[in-house]
């Protein structure tokens, strides 16, 4: 496929990052088509967009057939909101590598992965411990590139909620320029800016397994600004 023929495949399309990037991919030039995979119909409505409301347990077989050249997974829920977990593990390691896995049968060049920064196999918090292993079963797939997106506090408005979520949306950015050093990767980013950054790190062409915090994050978010 050349430029103007580069089919997306998207899954977690109604998340804070999910809308933002189907957004931002229905605007970019080089894409012909966009699939976006929900569990329920998206309202949002483009010439490019196809909306397939699929079971995440059951997503290859689903998605046998299809092709694409890059896809960009944003599954992701939280120990509070999935209420155990193991059905947090289901959604934010299960379902990802189910969607990974279906990516690499559609033959994606690409994988862009929102993962979290912080993710550690040995971390204490169970939360960055699944994040870790999700990337490592990832990078066993053998994509010819694939981005981890590391972001800190994700900034944005939601469908719901929380009072301190509602409270570190205010604070952190407010505190943020003071955070130097290896404390900069912990510093917020806005949704909006996650879903450029994923479009850059598919504009940039780099190969191989490539993490990214803070810094890299704003930097790929102007190579997926507006053409």
């Amino acid at each position: 496929m050349n430029d103007m023929q580069r089919v997306a495949l998207v899954a977690g399309a109604t998340g804070l990052v999910g809308q933002r990037l189907v957004a931002t991919l229905c605007e970019a030039r080089e894409y012909s088509r966009i699939h976006a995979l929900t569990r329920r119909p998206l309202t949002r409505d483009h010439q490019k967009l196809a909306n397939r409301v699929v079971r995440f347990a059951d997503l290859e077989a689903q998605l046998r057939g299809i092709a694409c050249t890059e896809a960009f997974c944003c599954l992701g829920t939280t120990l509070r909101e999935a209420g155990s977990e193991a059905a947090f593990r289901q959604v934010d390691f299960d379902f990802v590598l189910a969607f990974a896995r279906a990516a690499r049968a559609a033959q994606a060049q690409r994988f862009v992965l929102v993962s979290s920064v912080g993710a550690d196999a040995d971390s204490r918090s169970f939360y960055l411990r699944v994040k870790a292993q999700t990337e490592a079963a990832v990078m066993t797939l053998g994509f010819p590139a694939l981005d981890i997106m590391q972001p800190g506090l994700l900034l944005g408005a939601r469908r719901e909620m929380r009072p301190l979520e509602f409270a570190a949306q205010w604070t952190l950015p407010v505190v943020a320029p003071l955070m130097f050093g290896a404390l900069a990767r912990w510093r917020p980013v806005g949704a909006d800016v996650l879903a450029r950054a994923m479009l850059g790190a598919a504009r940039s062409g780099r190969r191989g397994v490539t993490r990214h915090t803070w810094s890299a994050i704003r930097m790929l978010a102007d190579r997926g600004g507006p053409d």
